[in-house]
């Protein structure tokens, strides 16, 4: 298990230096994630010889949440003076994701002509 973290945990760390190197737009964990899948799809052997430690990590996936709740109770005051507003932050900004979410959905299906003819009939624009 020691030696297939230290691989999981080394391609993150190539990912870093790479990311940082070439000054990419993407977070280092990211870029050593997709160098991860690449050599498992063309080494299957690494593919499974990870399989059971990632495994394992995935059904204790909880145990990462625990930082996040210590750091929340850590910072309780903060939270209880500008909760309020955190929580109005949080819902603004996920309904304007939703929102532009959807309106780049319509435009991009306008632009490339893919509107069904009968949701449009149902919403009286035809």
């Amino acid at each position: 298990m020691i030696q297939t973290l230290a691989i999981i945990l080394g391609f993150q760390l190539a990912g870093e230096i790479t990311s940082r190197a070439l000054s990419l737009p993407l977070p280092g964990p990211v870029v050593g994630l997709i160098a991860l899948v690449l050599a498992c799809i063309l080494r299957p052997a690494l593919a499974a010889r990870i399989r059971p430690t990632a495994t394992g990590l995935l059904s204790h996936l909880s145990l990462f949440f625990v930082p996040a709740g210590v750091g929340i109770v850590a910072h309780w005051d903060l939270l209880r003076l500008h909760g309020i507003g955190l929580a109005v932050a949080l819902t603004g900004s996920t309904l304007l994701a939703i929102a532009a979410g959807a309106w780049a959905f319509t435009l991009v299906a306008r632009l490339t002509g893919s509107e069904e003819t009968a949701a449009l009939r149902d919403q009286g624009r035809e």
